[in-house]
């Protein structure tokens, strides 16, 4: 497999790294990952996240598996073992079909170009992406986000953050308001640090704060990510995006999703159907790092931690995918529900 390069995976002289996202934004770690243990491992930590990124992430592991001399069985075994590593982030198992079908007709052999091919399409995907959506930018715009979902979520430059980016480089000098994203803080850890690295004006925010900004005025537009959409339109993403969006119809704030075609599931039929991750209890009990662990709940207090939560279709105000911008009159005609099964 030729090595390939993303701010957060690589690919080098045979052996495949992931830049430890528990360590960011103070340390540039990278870690190996030569097996499904260690790949489940990261995933289930979150050590690589962003459903575009844990898809191809588990296919470069699968190419890998087969360089080194895993028969067709033993690579499907591997390959199921993978898919459940992330019950509501399609993307993973798009890439595990695709993937799969290529081993079942062309054996192991075809595993390398088929996983080459994976990373080369998210890079464009996201390309079309930050392009369709960088013309609904306006000049000055303040842009509210939440969780990461820039170069370190995709291959590429990302899905909201890479629309973000787009929009800078044509000039228009955005500012974004990053809402910290608990309980794990991706916005405050992750989107904060893409930011500087964009050299993009940014403003770190409680998640409780969008509210007040949008009473104010001070927000022009909601820009998020998603882990998987439904046919109709309605869509899972970090918990929390619910809130954004009935927030931002109230408030008559725009509210788009970005996301390619790989995070359209047409089977299912609505966001009822979207399997939801339930995460440790500790996420919220308290928070651990390099500096130890601190607990600041009663021992034993009951927990509800569901990773993800589903926002209505009604509340979307478009879906910029990698072949345009979708408005709700569209996908009532099944836009949506034919992307994701080109």
């Amino acid at each position: 497999m030729k090595d390939l390069f993303a701010t957060s995976i690589k690919y080098q002289q045979g052996s495949l790294y992931v830049l430890d996202q528990h360590q960011l934004p103070h340390q540039e770690h990278w870690l190996p990952c030569d097996s499904t243990d260690t790949m489940i491992s990261l995933i289930k930590k979150l050590q690589i996240r962003g459903a575009p990124l844990i898809g191809i992430g588990a296919s470069l592991l699968l190419a890998h598996l087969a360089e080194q001399g895993l028969n067709a069985d033993e690579l499907k075994i591997q390959a199921e073992r993978l898919r459940a590593a992330r019950p509501t982030a399609v993307n993973l198992m798009n890439c595990i079909d695709r993937m799969l079908n290529t081993l079942n007709n062309q054996g192991t052999a075809g595993l390398s170009s088929c996983a080459e091919q994976l990373f080369d399409e998210d890079v464009e995907l996201c390309q079309r992406m930050a392009d369709f959506g960088a013309e609904l930018i306006a000049d000055g715009a303040n842009i509210l986000t939440h969780c990461n979902t820039g170069s370190l979520a995709t291959a590429g430059v990302g899905t909201a953050i890479g629309v973000i980016g787009a929009a800078q480089l044509q000039g228009k000098q955005p500012h974004v308001w990053v809402d910290e994203t608990r309980p794990l803080l991706q916005g405050a850890r992750l989107t904060t640090w893409e930011m500087a690295h964009l050299n993009i004006s940014h403003t770190l925010i409680c998640d409780s704060m969008a509210a007040t900004l949008m009473a104010q005025g001070k927000v022009d537009v909601v820009l998020v990510g998603a882990d998987r959409i439904a046919a109709n339109g309605d869509f899972a993403n970090k918990v929390g995006t619910y809130s954004l969006a009935v927030i931002a119809r109230h408030h008559k704030v725009p509210f788009y999703v970005v996301a390619p075609y790989t995070t359209v599931d047409p089977r299912c039929d609505n966001g009822k159907t979207i399997p939801i991750e339930q995460r440790s209890a500790a996420e919220v009990q308290g928070v651990s790092g390099s500096f130890g662990e601190i607990i600041w709940t009663p021992e034993n207090t009951p927990v509800y931690n569901p990773a993800f939560d589903v926002t209505p279709a009604e509340l979307v105000t478009g879906w910029i995918q990698d072949t345009g911008v979708y408005r709700p009159a569209q996908i009532t005609d099944g836009a949506l529900k034919n992307l994701g099964t080109r």
